[in-house]
């Protein structure tokens, strides 16, 4: 079981990186249960997750920076098959990949959109997912590497030749 302190930066599941604000404990009906507070950097969302269930739904610290390695690769994977299923079937598997919380699902969502893309317009909802893809993996890789986000934006440009 993975333990936060104050100050350090954690992902949670389909909302991004956020930075545990702080540790409390509360009574839920008659149970003292304690908490991480966590607020979500990208949009200032505040989240508790009861720390006993923190891995279970998904809390986990920032990727190393080997790791973010392994998911530029993955982005620079070009040989891969584009799911052809209509584009509500292809919405709902990304959507579950985004959901896992899981870098390495989220970067191939973003390849497999981008590389839809350059075949086909995307719609709304894959624009969207697109986007939300992007912004999650971009500030885990950023506080990953030390890079900042603008940085890692025109490198993940250069890398679907944008």
């Amino acid at each position: 079981m993975v333990a936060f302190n104050v100050g350090d930066n954690a992902v949670y599941p389909g909302y991004g990186v956020g930075e545990i604000t702080s540790i409390e404990t509360k009574e839920i009906s008659g149970t003292r249960l304690t908490f991480y507070s966590l607020k979500i950097l990208d949009t200032g969302m505040k989240i508790m997750v009861p720390k006993h269930n923190a891995e279970a739904v998904g809390l986990r610290p920032i990727i190393s920076r080997d790791e973010a390695s392994k998911v530029i690769d993955i982005l620079k994977e070009k040989e891969i098959k584009v799911d052809n299923q209509t584009w509500n079937r292809r919405y709902r598997e990304y959507m579950e990949k985004i959901k896992t919380g899981s870098v390495y699902e989220i970067a191939e969502v973003l390849r497999d959109l981008f590389l839809l893309k350059v075949d086909k317009e995307l719609s709304f909802g894959e624009r969207k997912m697109l986007d939300t893809a992007r912004g999650l993996l971009l500030k885990e890789l950023s506080l990953a590497t030390g890079k900042d986000e603008l940085q890692r934006e025109q490198e993940v440009a250069a890398i679907f030749g944008i």
